[in-house]
Formats: C-alpha cells, sequence, structure tokens
C-alpha cells in the first residue's frame, strides 16, 4: 500500500511539474500587448510607407514601434501622431482622432513614447528662429543665443517637464502593470559645428552648440520625469552621437532641413527609426 501511494504521489508530483511547465512556458510565448504613444519621432513621419489609415498623424508603417513590435513579437496598437504635444496624450489631437492614453488598459504590457519636443513648439521654433538668423548672419557668431538666451529651456522647465511628469502619472494610472519607456531625442546637431553642413542646415558656427544644449535640456527634462514616476529612460546620448544630420546619408539618423531624402525634414530616417528601436530593446531587454 506504500509503495503504491508513493508511486501514485510521484505520478501527481510530475503531473503538476508538467501542468506548470507547460503553463509557464505559455505565459512566456503569449505576445506583449504593446501601445505606441507619442509624437512624429514615434511615428516616423516621412518615412515610407505612410499608414493608411490615418493620413492625419502622417504615421509610418516603418517606424520604430513597428520595428520593435516586429522583433519581438509584440501585439501593437500604434497611436503615435505627428506634430502632437503632451496635451494630446489626454486630448484629441485632430477630429476622429482619439486621445492618446484612450488606447491603454490594464492589459497593457509595454509602453513607449517619445515626447516633448513639440511642447511650446519647442523644435520648429528652435529650429526656425536658428536658422533664419544663420542665414541672416551669413554663418557668424551665434546670433540666436544672442538674442533668444535661455528662453527655450525655460519653456521646457516652466511647461514641458511638468506636463511629461503628469502624462507619465496618467499612464501609470491606466496600465499599472506596464513596462513604460521614455525615448530621448536622438543628436539632431553635431557637437560642433560643420562648415560643410551649412547649405543642409544653415545655423551660425556658434549656435550650433546651443541648439544642441536646447536638446540636451528637453531629454534631461523626459529622463527626470520617467525617473521621478518609475518609468524607463532611454538615453541616445553615446548611441546617437555621429549619426546627426549633418552627417551622410547611409550614417545620418536624422534628415537635415534642406537636401535630405525624407519628405518631414529634421526628423529620424528608416535607419534612425530601426536604431531607436534596437535601443529601446537593448534598455528593456527586449528580444
Amino acid at each position: 500500500m506504500t509503495k503504491l501511494v508513493s508511486v501514485m504521489t510521484a505520478s501527481a508530483m510530475a503531473g503538476a511539474l508538467a501542468a506548470a511547465f507547460t503553463g509557464a512556458t505559455a505565459h512566456a510565448a503569449s505576445p506583449l500587448d504593446y501601445v505606441a504613444l507619442g509624437d512624429s519621432y514615434s511615428a516616423g513621419s516621412g518615412v515610407l510607407p505612410i499608414d493608411a489609415g490615418n493620413l492625419l498623424c502622417l504615421r509610418s508603417t516603418a517606424n520604430y514601434p513597428h520595428v520593435l513590435a516586429s522583433r519581438t513579437g509584440s501585439h501593437l496598437k500604434d497611436v503615435t501622431c505627428g506634430a502632437a504635444q503632451t496635451k494630446d496624450f489626454t486630448a484629441s489631437q485632430y477630429p476622429g482622432v482619439a486621445p492618446q492614453l484612450d488606447a491603454l488598459s490594464a492589459d497593457t504590457d509595454l509602453v513607449t513614447f517619445t515626447m516633448g519636443g513639440n511642447d511650446n513648439n519647442t523644435f520648429i521654433n528652435a529650429v526656425t528662429a536658428c536658422g533664419t538668423a544663420g542665414i541672416l548672419s551669413g554663418g557668424k557668431g551665434s546670433p540666436c543665443k544672442d538674442k533668444n538666451g535661455t528662453a527655450f529651456q525655460d519653456q521646457i522647465d516652466a511647461n514641458t517637464y511638468p506636463a511629461l511628469k503628469k502624462a507619465l502619472q496618467n499612464i501609470r494610472a491606466k496600465s499599472p502593470g506596464a513596462r513604460v519607456a521614455a525615448l530621448g531625442y536622438p543628436w539632431i546637431m553635431p557637437a560642433t559645428a560643420d562648415p560643410s553642413c551649412f547649405v543642409k542646415l544653415p545655423i551660425a558656427a556658434g549656435d550650433v552648440p546651443y541648439l544642441r544644449d536646447i536638446q540636451q535640456h528637453l531629454n534631461d527634462a523626459v529622463r527626470r520625469a520617467a525617473q521621478e514616476t518609475g518609468a524607463t529612460y532611454v538615453d541616445f546620448t553615446e548611441v546617437s552621437e555621429g549619426h546627426d544630420a549633418c552627417k551622410a546619408a547611409g550614417t545620418r539618423w536624422i534628415e537635415p532641413l534642406l537636401f535630405g531624402q525624407n519628405i518631414v525634414p529634421v526628423h529620424p530616417n528608416a535607419l534612425g527609426e530601426q536604431r531607436m528601436a534596437e535601443r529601446t530593446m537593448s534598455v528593456l531587454r527586449l528580444g
């Protein structure tokens, strides 16, 4: 009788272990429920092919969320949208375009985004102001910095940073179990002026580091907001060095203002979107 009980117990244990193993394997194999939020850097605006399902957002089907989802086998819900600001997380950006956070649920496993560059129109105003000043100065001096000083950085501190922090808190409230990755922006400008680049990015020599400092300030705001809300910050400071908009096609991740290869200038090209996906996967240890 004891021998029979032992055999039955061993059999039951083996069955339980097999069931546990099968359950764990099935769980591990289930695809991530992935929601991609964000602005044009997330949407891949300017990269072909365009998602015909929503032309207003100028979203690419080769953007970094699609690359990441393809490589990890994730189930992707992509609500990224070109020109989005942080407020568009909770409000409709265009008629028929729902607030981006509506895509989240308690079942969401992964959330990624780039956001903040359009708040205060920081990117477009800075590039336009410094490009105009650069042309008028013939590329000499730092006319943009001389005129604007810390205005762009002050707006980031006063408006963008608290908006990002609040947005991340809202994401956590809607998807408490999700891994949330806030991506920084890859370098647009080189560290120092490249005279051969002036025709593509007409920024005065002294304003090249000034624009780069504005971008670093924005990335720092994203990083602080992420760290203070339990999200992961994906840093591109080192990996995007040498891949700025002044570099040759095939090396640059960001297209220049003039004579670029994308329909949307000063945005990531297909290579840039691919590298953004790879960096995010590496930081999150996915795939």
